[in-house]
């Protein structure tokens, strides 16, 4: 019999039946002939250049990659040359917020802003802007909030604020907290609620609220909203609800966290959950939405939710065992690359799929399976083939996988092993003989790291029925 392992069930204490997504495996929507799908390894972290700090953020403009790196502001070459430009301050461990206009690049950093303009590096000193929380640029304005009021730049200078052109979002009482533009429209983006203004010109506040494009929930954190699939994505709620993962767009917002991810949100804590990234990234007919946990990311493929016809979440961790945080983040396309940061160190790199190290450290992947039910009826497992694409392993001269089994969701058996083959083993098979047996049902489950660089699409169980 075939035993789905895209995704896979355990229980815990509540009781409750809960999912276990693959970590450092991807789900992807492929009909083979012997499956609908398989899963393939994480991307691998490569490094390939460094940098005078630890990674905040970066934007390409104008065909070349900036990033803030520590408190400087650099400029990354094609080859991992960063040329540092000049110094943005605020506290390390803060993300920055980088837009353009049609001829500044814009930074937010440490409650400040900054213009470069390929020359120089300057602050904007006027006393009117005050704290800068968040920047987008629109129609030639610069804006920004200070948690409470919408500032917008003059025109002819960039420079000067005037304060009788403030404006605000006051739907709801709670603080804006980030700045989003989406079809030329801004959205102001607070605690509980979000709210869309256009351009209409006038002598003072040139943006106006939209009525009718209210979403009634709001962002937790500055960095916890990108765009995606042409909508809002966000990690936050409406008053007096817990935390989820939403799309935003005319009005409506559509929750696309499960029941899982709401469950693993409820972990943290609100000042922990202010201060996740989101971020997106279209790659492959993969469209994935990143959420940058303390200890984790999980990751969201609309392509692959649509093609299955179920939500599709996997999980990314830099860790050989249990979860870390993972250690790819401010993602820009840039060079026809995938380019990241490290958020442990200096390092700057690029996304492979050759190998699926992180900065050149073995991580683990994991993946389980649904449960195995026989109508209530035992069964002996005669025989496990983890039907494979073997043959490219990356590291090691023939690493082993392993599986073990549960037969209450909590508890797991001892971990069997086996070897994979070396590289250009292309006719290994993965099998496992004499697993042993089930009175009720069972959960499957198998673990391994990036020396095992491995694509699995199916898992194939012969059983005999159990007489009693």
């Amino acid at each position: 019999m075939q035993i789905p392992i895209l995704n896979g069930i355990y229980a815990d204490s509540s009781p409750q039946l809960r999912t276990a997504y693959p970590v450092n495996l991807v789900p992807v929507p492929k009909k083979s002939g012997i499956s609908n799908g398989f899963l393939r390894p994480g991307d691998g972290l490569v490094q390939n250049g460094t940098g005078p700090g630890i990674d905040r953020g970066g934007i390409n403009w104008r065909d070349e990659l900036y990033r803030v790196m520590g408190t400087k502001l650099v400029l990354v070459d094609r080859d991992g040359t960063v040329t540092t430009l000049g110094d943005v301050g605020g506290p390390v461990d803060e993300m920055v917020t980088m837009d353009y206009g049609f001829g500044r690049l814009a930074i937010a950093s440490g409650g400040r802003l900054y213009y470069w303009d390929e020359v120089s590096l300057v602050q904007v000193t006027d006393p009117d802007l005050g704290l800068v929380l968040d920047v987008v640029w629109v129609d030639g304005y610069f804006m920004t909030t200070d948690g409470s009021s919408l500032v917008v730049t003059e025109l002819s200078d960039p420079t000067q604020i005037n304060p009788l052109k403030y404006g605000s979002s006051e739907i709801d009482p709670d603080p804006v907290v980030a700045l989003l533009k989406l079809r030329n429209e801004i959205y102001a983006l607070n605690r509980n609620t979000i709210e869309v203004f256009d351009n209409v010109g006038g002598q003072f506040f040139p943006f106006a609220r939209i009525p009718g494009a209210q979403i009634t929930r709001g962002v937790v954190g500055t960095q916890a909203c990108c765009t995606y699939l042409d909508a809002i994505a966000f990690l936050g709620s409406s008053r007096n609800q817990p935390p989820g993962i939403f799309l935003g767009v005319n009005a409506r917002s559509e929750k696309i966290s499960t029941q899982e991810i709401d469950n693993l949100l409820l972990e943290y804590t609100e000042a922990e959950l202010s201060v996740v990234k989101l971020e997106s990234r279209n790659d492959r007919s993969h469209q994935f939405l990143y959420v940058h946990l303390p200890d984790r990311a999980v990751v969201y493929d609309a392509a692959a939710s649509q093609d299955l016809g179920e939500p599709v979440w996997f999980t990314l961790t830099s860790s050989l065992t249990e979860y870390s945080q993972y250690r790819g983040k401010n993602m820009v396309w840039a060079y026809d690359k995938w380019l990241i940061g490290d958020t442990q160190s200096p390092a700057l790199g690029y996304f492979v799929q050759d190998i699926s190290t992180h900065w050149g450290q073995i991580v683990y992947w994991e993946f389980g399976t649904m449960i195995v039910y026989n109508e209530g009826n035992g069964a002996i497992f005669n025989e496990l083939e983890l039907v494979s694409l073997t043959g490219s392993v990356a590291l090691g001269s023939n690493p082993a996988i392993t599986t073990s089994y549960s037969t209450d969701g909590m508890s797991f058996s001892q971990e069997r092993s086996i070897k994979v083959g070396t590289t250009g083993s292309t006719k290994k098979r993965l099998v496992w003989f004499q697993q042993g047996h089930m009175r009720n049902f069972r959960i499957q489950r198998f673990k391994g790291n990036s020396q095992a660089h491995l694509s699995f699409m199916r898992l194939e169980a012969q059983l005999e029925p159990l007489v009693y």
